[in-house]
């Protein structure tokens, strides 16, 4: 096999970006899993250097960070759909947590080791759920918002209904409780209807809720 030359090198660098970098991350994550993945194999496999990607992300931490962000942006670009679609709030609100749900499942169960850095950064890294839990929770509040103007729902504050509802389904969302479910070969989808049921009569049958 031939070496490659300076000039092929530089122009692997030149042409690499960030997303590039984290494809090849994600290559040797699920080939090794997160421990045995380090910046000197993700640079061997995109055949670069380990000082090339530094120009990128500061450690391997930041690869791992940037993994899990990239994969909360894809939920809430998922999420924002239901906001955009042109149903009844009620059928929106409750498909927006049925494909969340199922995301994570379908994560668990087809792409163990990436589930496993995402449960893990998201205990380690309370800011990045934090963001995630703030965007998630706008777009509840933009369907609440829309079922209000629609006369669907008969809602006094929405931050705090959009609140609420966040809450109660936190448990079908969080990557260790959908984790524990899945190994235990239960679906949650049933509950995941009760609740919803629940909330979404409330909001139709109009609820006051304090102000912060």
């Amino acid at each position: 096999m031939e070496c490659m030359s300076t000039s092929d090198s530089d122009r692997v660098d030149d042409a690499l970006t960030a997303d590039r970098i984290l494809e090849a991350a994600r290559g040797q994550v699920r080939r090794f899993g997160e421990a045995k993945t380090n910046v000197v194999d993700i640079a061997k496999a995109l055949g670069t250097s380990h000082s090339t990607i530094y120009r990128h992300f500061r450690s391997k931490a930041d690869v791992f960070d940037a993994i899990v962000s990239a994969a909360m942006r894809d939920e809430e670009f998922l999420g924002a759909t239901f906001v955009e679609g042109d149903g009844p709030a009620a059928d929106r609100l409750q498909g927006l947590v049925m494909a969340l749900h199922r995301r994570k499942v379908e994560r668990f169960v087809n792409d163990m080791e990436l589930y496993l850095l995402y449960r893990r950064v998201v205990e380690d890294r309370p800011e990045l759920i934090r963001r995630y839990a703030e965007a998630m929770t706008s777009l509840v509040a933009a369907i609440l918002a829309d079922g209000v103007k629609r006369g669907e729902f008969a809602i006094t504050n929405i931050p705090a209904a959009a609140g609420v509802v966040r809450d109660a389904v936190t448990v079908f969302i969080h990557p260790a409780h959908v984790q524990a479910a899945a190994k235990a070969g239960a679906s949650m989808e049933l509950n995941i209807r009760r609740t919803m049921t629940v909330l979404i009569r409330a909001f139709k049958a109009g609820v006051t809720l304090d102000e912060a």
